[in-house]
């Protein structure tokens, strides 16, 4: 299955989205600066450029406060089956609230797990979309991400105008 790639620019700096037929694998922050929405040379038309152009388009609409849940089809192959436990909670927590790593993982059934829930969250391959800013320390702190925590802070003061703090 052949994968394509795209540069978004954002207020937050460039992601780079890929996906396949499939849907979409992965959307990682890029440390240099997209000047322009490219597609990588080479990469095939059809339905890998749909899952592209239509995570464009919902991204777009999330940075102009358009949109707040996103459905995009995925096709993740990476991760444990545990970080995939944790990956498909994070959507859970909706646009506007946060919830704390024990959360998550008295969510999941193992109110041990908070490190390992910290960590699934540090290998989210969805960022934004899975929205792992939107978990924090149980003190209300903010703690890691894998973006950088000026990131986390912009994504959480973004949907500020109605954040709360509370579970799901």
């Amino acid at each position: 299955m052949s994968e394509a790639t795209a540069i978004l620019p954002t207020p937050l700096g460039a992601l780079e989205l890929r996906g396949t037929e499939a849907g979409l694998r992965s959307i990682r922050f890029m440390q240099e600066p997209a000047t322009a929405d490219t597609q990588a040379p080479g990469t095939p038309l059809g339905q890998v450029a749909g899952c592209l152009r239509e995570a464009h388009r919902q991204l777009q609409a999330y940075f102009g406060r358009e949109l707040q849940e996103f459905t995009l089809a995925t096709d993740i192959i990476s991760g444990t089956g545990f970080q995939q436990l944790v990956w498909t909670a994070l959507p859970l927590v909706s646009y506007g609230h946060t919830a704390s790593y024990l959360d998550i993982a008295r969510q999941l059934g193992s109110p041990g797990a908070v490190r390992a829930v910290g960590a699934a969250n540090g290998q989210n391959p969805l960022a934004i979309i899975w929205p792992c800013h939107r978990i924090i320390g149980a003190n209300g702190q903010l703690t890691g991400y894998a973006g950088g925590l000026s990131r986390k802070r912009w994504l959480l003061d973004f949907e500020r105008p109605s954040l709360q703090t509370s579970l799901f």
